[in-house]
């Protein structure tokens, strides 16, 4: 499990990056720049700037002699794709399995599990 996600996700620094885009909103290459820990080289920012906007997760609109950068998915929205990636390529497709790793590896205990059930089900119903 390298950092090579299906051709929809994203890798580590790409989601650093829409991270950054989704808490700041509109960014230019050094804004983004600047919030990266640790810090990189503005071109290689630049280039992962490109990559996203080619991969359809952000637009970029000139603005001046700059590119300012908006993402055009939400992270909501990312975090749906990527999590449907990992299941469909570690667990068959099957949320089940998921769930079933989570208790035998103990990331999560059943109370725990019928606890955010219970919570899931009420916003569920509060929804209709």
């Amino acid at each position: 499990m390298g950092g090579r996600p299906a051709k929809n996700g994203l890798t580590r620094l790409e989601l650093k990056i829409m991270q950054v885009i989704w808490r700041r909103g509109a960014s230019t290459v050094t804004d983004v720049q600047e919030e990266l820990e640790p810090a990189l080289a503005y071109t290689t920012v630049q280039t992962m700037l490109n990559i996203l906007e080619r991969k359809g997760k952000l637009e970029r609109e000139l603005q001046g002699r700059a590119y300012v950068y908006r993402a055009k998915v939400s992270e909501e929205k990312a975090v749906g794709q990527s999590l449907r990636d990992m299941i469909d390529r570690m667990f068959g497709g099957s949320s089940e399995e998921l769930v079933m790793s989570l208790l035998k590896s103990r990331q999560i205990d059943a109370k725990r599990l019928a606890k955010l059930t219970e919570k899931f089900s009420r916003g569920a119903e509060e929804e209709k």
